[in-house]
């Protein structure tokens, strides 16, 4: 138990699997595993990549913050809103640790990855002007895309593609060339959602760095599957969501180095976010605080504290080789079916695995899945270029997170063969 009354982890499950990874503990954590769906099927869950489960210690801290803490942050001198803000704020250091940012100011709340690239997008946009370039790759996710179309819209920008190969690889020679003396910005997605490929980040910071272009990295996809240290990968900004890293909706995080978060400015005015108000003249709070306009996600940082000191006694190196080893045999087993093509066979790949089955459309495919308890999902992912791409409409994408097993591959492959007897 923490000094307020609530838990700072899932207990002796999460302690235990501290030193060696157990699939068998981890899956005690998530009550929500047990659900059997569809009258009578157990569930079985494969669409981490849009939202994974919550450990019970996450729902249980929320819960507890509202039986006994909740007030306003910042605003009161009264017991309970102490007791909101130390909790609040206590998140802000856990989400700095989790990144290895340098200071607690440099983690900026948001509500996820989405309004983190449009709080950025915004303070860039008004630094911009005709002719000048922003750099996205052609595997983002619409939330990467979107803001700095609106951006260039605005300004007279121009937006540039960095190309990908058929695996689903950015091609490094095009981006290198494609960085040039209008470059201003580069926004790149570190791990793709809809094929799984991670990305050289690093190199590719680097590459821009030495042009003087700042980076922003969306970790929403990766933040699950790999340890991120944003000292060591030198970016600019960087954004997760809460709900893909085990935590709830609505809440997530905006990383800027200082120097970096202090050149933006403001994205929303109100309470909060002000140091003076009159009518002629408003001041502004100190970062991070400027950013966070109005009565904040109290519950939701709360709870992604409560996951992310649940992830942090995990041995993420037993994570990644169990998550690699359920990708490696979804791949072979899936790919073994006769209709099927896999979309996406980058030589670094998270847990994900994409595909498309035959003449059958991939929205059949997960409404099959789903009478067997299955979940998957089926559809653009957000991802419509990347569809383009590949001459697809949709594809069928199963992605893996802590708590699936190989058990659950079988039962997926096998049912996949189910899919093909009714429609092929």
């Amino acid at each position: 138990m923490n000094r307020l009354g609530g838990t700072d982890g899932c207990g002796a499950t999460a302690a235990a699997a501290r030193d060696a990874f157990d699939v068998a503990a981890v899956r005690r954590d998530f009550p929500i595993l047990d659900r059997v769906v569809r009258g009578g099927e157990q569930l079985l869950y494969l669409d981490n990549a849009a939202s994974a489960q919550k450990p019970a210690c996450t729902v249980d801290a929320i819960d507890h913050y509202y039986r006994n803490s909740n007030a306003n942050v910042h605003r009161g001198v009264h017991a309970l809103s102490e007791e909101a803000t130390l909790l609040y704020e206590g998140a802000r250091e856990k989400a700095q640790r989790f990144l290895n940012a340098q200071r607690s100011a440099e983690i900026v709340f948001v509500r996820g990855a989405t309004e983190g690239i449009n709080l950025v997008a915004n303070g860039i946009a008004r630094r911009l002007q005709a002719g000048d370039e922003i750099i996205v790759s052609q595997m983002e996710h619409h939330s990467n895309i979107v803001p700095w179309q609106m951006a260039c819209s605005a300004s007279g920008a121009q937006l540039r593609v960095i190309p990908m190969n058929q695996a689903g690889e950015l091609d490094l020679s095009a981006y290198a060339a494609l960085l040039g003396d209008q470059t201003k910005f580069v926004a790149l997605s570190h791990m793709s959602n809809a094929l799984g490929t991670l990305n050289p980040v690093k190199e590719m910071i680097r590459l821009a760095h030495e042009r003087g272009v700042q980076v922003l990295l969306d970790s929403a996809q990766a933040a699950p599957h790999v340890r991120i240290d944003v000292q060591d990968l030198d970016c600019d900004f960087l954004v997760l969501s809460g709900h893909k890293l085990y935590g709830p909706t609505g809440i997530g995080v905006l990383y800027g180095r200082a120097a970096a978060l202090q050149d933006l400015p403001p994205y929303q005015g109100g309470g909060e976010m002000i140091r003076t108000v009159t009518f002629e003249e408003t001041t502004y709070n100190d970062v991070p605080w400027r950013f966070e306009a109005g009565t904040p996600n109290i519950a939701g940082a709360v709870g992604l504290g409560a996951s992310i000191d649940y992830l942090e006694r995990l041995d993420w190196a037993g994570v990644h080789r169990h998550e690699q080893e359920l990708h490696d045999l979804a791949t072979e087993q899936i790919g073994a079916i006769e209709g099927v093509t896999l979309i996406g066979t980058a030589a670094t790949k998270g847990s994900i695995v994409t595909f498309t089955l035959a003449d059958v459309h991939p929205h059949d495919v997960g409404t099959v899945l789903d009478t067997r308890g299955i979940a998957v999902r089926a559809g653009h992912h957000c991802a419509q270029p990347v569809m383009d791409f590949y001459s697809v409409a949709a594809t069928v994408r199963a992605s893996f997170g802590i708590y699936n097993t190989r058990e659950e591959v079988e039962r997926l492959v096998a049912a996949l063969q189910g899919v093909r007897e009714v429609f092929l």
